[in-house]
């Protein structure tokens, strides 16, 4: 039989589990700060200022997390015995000895939905050496696309839709995606559509005469890029 003591700190446990649970429904926990490839902001900067420090960053903290900050990062996780992701979360951070705020993070991998990296990674295979309005162009084609009752309606649908892109076919598609390909992608998700509405985009110089792409009517050139309806 339980004591009169243990009845009440039983009760008091349960109390104070109640008052936990119900604080947790108004104040949820925030997710951990995590930076990689197209993040920006202060939380960078400390981070690349600290590998700078320690040897295994070259150049200056600007602030942007690209593919040269992302090696750095692999190699300081090698080097001290953490999971080797390129990317900076709690666990790197505290080795590097900085403090990320949820703040500080301006596009932070936080924030970057899971449709936006697979568009950028297509905008990284597809017009990597276009200019940073050429990127956009492509990205925008796919938005364009999934809006269009002639294609699929999601976007990962008309990336991998059968033949629909080379470089889905040849696997280029998987390669990292950089700052630029990752902001190209969401400004187009945001409504900056340079092409006018088009569905189509081909480099004239390595397309064939005779190729059915080039029966569509062409709206405007950006770069490289034709970009036809």
């Amino acid at each position: 039989m339980k004591t009169r003591r243990q009845t009440l700190i039983l009760a008091g446990f349960l109390a104070a589990l109640y008052v936990a649970a119900s604080l947790s429904l108004f104040f949820p926990a925030r997710a951990a700060v995590v930076l990689e490839v197209g993040s920006s902001g202060t939380n960078v900067t400390k981070v690349q200022k600290k590998l700078i420090q320690f040897g295994y960053l070259d150049g200056e903290a600007d602030g942007r997390y690209g593919e040269k900050t992302r090696d750095a990062v692999k190699w300081f996780q090698r080097r001290n015995g953490l999971t080797v992701d390129g990317r900076v979360g709690p666990a790197t951070a505290a080795a590097l000895g900085v403090t990320l705020t949820s703040s500080a993070s301006s596009s932070g991998s936080s924030t970057v939905s899971a449709d936006q990296y697979l568009l950028a990674r297509l905008v990284y295979a597809e017009a990597r050496g276009e200019s940073y309005k050429g990127k956009v162009a492509v990205a925008a084609v796919v938005l364009n696309r999934v809006r269009s009752s002639s294609f699929p309606n999601t976007i990962s649908g008309v990336i991998y839709q059968s033949n629909a892109f080379e470089s889905v076919s040849n696997g280029s598609i998987n390669k990292t995606p950089d700052s630029d390909c990752l902001r190209a992608a969401r400004e187009a998700m945001n409504g900056w559509d340079p092409t006018g509405g088009c569905l189509y985009f081909y480099n004239a110089a390595q397309v064939s005469t005779g190729s059915w792409i080039k029966t569509r009517t062409v709206k405007t050139v950006i770069g490289n890029h034709s970009f036809a309806v």
